[in-house]
């Protein structure tokens, strides 16, 4: 699965990376929880890219309660097109999620020891998302999910789930919303490269949703992965 995650990206590296014009005020956030506001990239029909804010936990448009989507954080890859929740968005409804890097952890005896995973380039990660928009009686929420696929071989060392991370020359496909057929979407389900991560043990501080600083991803030494 993925929890938490970080995303530090420079307002310039972000608008090359992901070919979006404009970019809101990007405040660096270190330890991201669910049910938190994030950043997506979504693509209208003409292929023009901009950044949305959703809210991180899907709440399907049929819910008839919103706390629904603290449990939708992600969507298995295998099975996304068969889920009511998930079928319709993975679809029609297909986004970019950015980030520098993502927390998991690692159980050691009694303890549940964290791990930041990030590219060893520096290079931002784009995760695979999916988004849908909410209407109750007097608000209007717009929610996603990230997708998760098996871990590589360093990822498995930690925990057996990863988010999906695709490469800018898989973008325009995932984001073309054109592009329907579930079938032909599992090409993008594949690890994530093992030899282009690293894995660092963190600080317990990431441990508390309400801690957000440099310190939650500081490498500190111990428990190689």
């Amino acid at each position: 699965m993925c929890g938490r995650f970080v995303m530090t990206i420079e307002p310039d590296k972000f608008k090359r990376f992901f070919g979006v014009p404009e970019v809101p005020e990007l405040v660096p956030r270190y330890n991201i929880a669910p049910t938190q506001q994030i950043y997506t990239i979504c693509q209208n029909g003409d292929g023009y890219r901009h950044v949305r804010s959703f809210r991180w936990g899907l709440i399907p448009n049929w819910a008839k309660d919103p706390t629904v989507g603290n449990r939708m954080i992600n969507a298995r890859s295998e099975t996304v097109g068969e889920k009511p929740a998930f079928r319709g968005p993975i679809r029609y409804h297909r986004c970019l999620i950015p980030a520098s890097g993502f927390y998991e952890w690692f159980r050691q005896g009694d303890e549940k020891v964290p791990f930041y995973i990030h590219r060893k380039d520096q290079v931002p990660m784009a995760f695979a998302g999916i988004w849908d928009t909410w209407k109750g009686t007097d608000e209007v929420i717009e929610s996603c999910s990230i997708l998760t696929t098996d871990a590589n071989n360093l990822v498995a060392k930690i925990h057996d789930r990863m988010p999906v991370i695709l490469s800018p020359s898989e973008f325009d496909t995932w984001l073309d919303r054109e592009m329907t057929d579930v079938e032909k979407q599992k090409m993008f389900f594949t690890p994530f490269p093992a030899d282009m991560l690293n894995a660092v043990r963190v600080s317990s501080e990431v441990n508390n949703p309400q801690n957000d600083s440099p310190e939650c991803c500081k490498p500190i030494k111990g428990c190689e992965p």
